[in-house]
């Protein structure tokens, strides 16, 4: 595609923000006990702010987790504003083959709309299978559609596929004219996970840059017009955008996202600041809007639980209390440089240092296979139905630098992994071009003698593995962890030995 069009820029003061007031607002978000990744902040259409911090940066895709959900409800306005389908459509009617042969009186009434806004009316919904469609409307509808909130990810993803049946179109191929070469994303950078049947999986599986994601927010902040060219009716981006469905109940389960009980409209969440919504993604992957204010801003990082996450808007509201008017502020160099500096400096932290124990002559080169439990770094997901790829057998070798970790996992597939013990990461292209994540960082120090800590980090995810080598003879102790928001059970006991 054509290089896209960059954002005109500003210095905050122009705009009527102070740099000050941003430099307090990242050093909140870096004190917050999230880990930053991307940060961008326009006003009045001039980008004042854009950093990223070191491993991260501008054109390395981030997953998105459930902000994917505000690209599948664009595909579906996108497909509204081409008269393709109406809101009040019955979707059993979009899927007359996938429908029960005799549906009930709430499935009878399920629309298009109601899907949009989480009002499916189910309690429940259903694991991926290469009949999702018709496992999804074979779920009991036990409220009448449109009059109860659950946060339905499976109908997220019906949304892509009522665009397919609409369209004869895949989620990405119907939008890659239509919204992703128009507004400047890279369709060659994206990646997405697909359901069983192939569908790209709009309730939770896009990876997209932050910049992206601003983009894509910036088209409803503007009310559907890019540069002069409708591209979302001017009635959907009102529904879209506006509370359509209460979302009080997410209290219950989620106690601590204060910000998550107060509306959803077309898979965007309203928010405490007036008249403010959000694309939101788990583990805090944030665009907000904030109309007032004639202001965008878009976030990626790691938030691990609903507490941080929701510190993460607590600290942006903060923020956004101190744009008070749309006056020109004085100029203050000062401020202007040192967040300039600040930005042209960020990094997430260096990693521990130990390279030396005199165990690596004794183990360097010695092959290992797993006796019991799983490591996992190929993990599957649960939307997808995609199970993990266990590591079978494993090695080190050792160099002045780190050393190398060859695997094997139970597919047969191999790896060549390096790790540095110097205070560094070394980056890793793992697998196919085309695979969902590639880039891999790889850190370790030896915590004891006998004890190998790495750290392997998927920069295009919001996950970092902790692997734990604890050496005892011929036979290896390993505690396997990570930051995944979706971690639950116990940790298995997993145990190797020489062979």
């Amino acid at each position: 595609m054509e290089k896209r069009k960059p954002f005109e820029t500003a210095r905050p003061e122009e705009v009527g923000v102070s740099s000050k007031s941003i430099l307090e607002y990242i050093s909140d978000l870096e004190h917050s006990q999230t880990e930053m990744h991307g940060l961008m902040i326009m006003r009045h259409n001039k980008l004042i702010t854009e950093g990223w911090w070191t491993p991260y940066g501008p054109n390395i895709r981030h997953g998105l987790q459930s902000h994917t959900k505000t690209y599948a409800a664009t595909a579906v306005g996108i497909a509204y504003t081409e008269g393709l389908l109406k809101l009040d459509e019955r979707v059993i009617d979009i899927f007359p083959d996938e429908a029960p042969e005799n549906p009930s009186e709430n499935l009878q009434l399920l629309t298009v709309r109601d899907v949009l806004c989480m009002g499916c009316g189910m309690d429940t919904m259903p694991r991926p299978s290469k009949e999702w469609i018709k496992d999804f409307l074979a779920t009991p509808v036990n409220h009448k559609p449109g009059t109860t909130y659950m946060y339905n990810s499976t109908g997220s993803t019906l949304l892509g596929a009522i665009v397919r049946q609409k369209t004869g179109l895949g989620l990405f191929d119907y939008l890659k004219p239509r919204l992703f070469d128009k507004i400047g994303i890279n369709y060659d950078n994206l990646r997405c996970m697909c359901m069983p049947d192939g569908m790209e999986i709009g309730g939770g599986g896009m990876y997209a840059t932050t910049e992206d994601n601003f983009r894509l927010m910036k088209l409803y902040a503007d009310g559907g017009v890019w540069e002069g060219e409708r591209i979302l009716a001017e009635d959907y981006v009102q529904l879209a955008t506006t509370n359509q469905n209460d979302s009080a109940t997410e209290s219950i389960n989620n106690p601590e996202a204060s910000d998550n009980f107060l509306g959803y409209g077309f898979q965007i969440w309203m928010c405490k600041p007036h008249r403010t919504y959000r694309a939101d993604g788990a583990m805090g992957q944030f665009t907000i809007v904030f109309p007032d204010q004639d202001m965008e801003i878009a976030i990626t990082e790691t938030t691990v639980g609903a507490h941080w996450a929701q510190s993460t808007l607590d600290i942006t509201w903060k923020f956004i209390e101190k744009v008070t008017g749309d006056e020109v502020l004085p100029a203050d160099d000062e401020a202007y440089d040192t967040l300039q500096r600040k930005l042209h400096t960020l990094n997430i932290g260096n990693p521990e240092c130990q390279p030396f124990s005199p165990l690596v002559k004794e183990i360097n080169g010695k092959k290992y296979e797993i006796l019991s439990g799983n490591i996992t770094p190929f993990g599957g997901n649960f939307m997808s139905g995609q199970g993990p790829d266990s590591i079978k057998e494993f090695s080190f070798d050792f160099d002045d630098y780190g050393f190398v970790w060859n695997i094997r996992t139970n597919s047969g597939r191999e790896e060549k992994i390096r790790f540095s013990t110097n205070g560094v990461r070394f980056s890793n292209l793992l697998g196919k071009p085309e695979d969902l994540t590639q880039l891999y960082l790889g850190d370790a120090y030896w915590k004891q003698d006998n004890v190998l800590v790495l750290h392997g980090r998927w920069v295009e995810t919001c996950i970092q593995d902790t692997y734990t080598f604890t050496f005892d003879g011929d036979r290896i102790k390993i505690d396997a962890d990570n930051n995944s928001a979706w971690k639950f059970g116990n940790p298995e006991d997993i145990t190797a030995k020489a062979i």
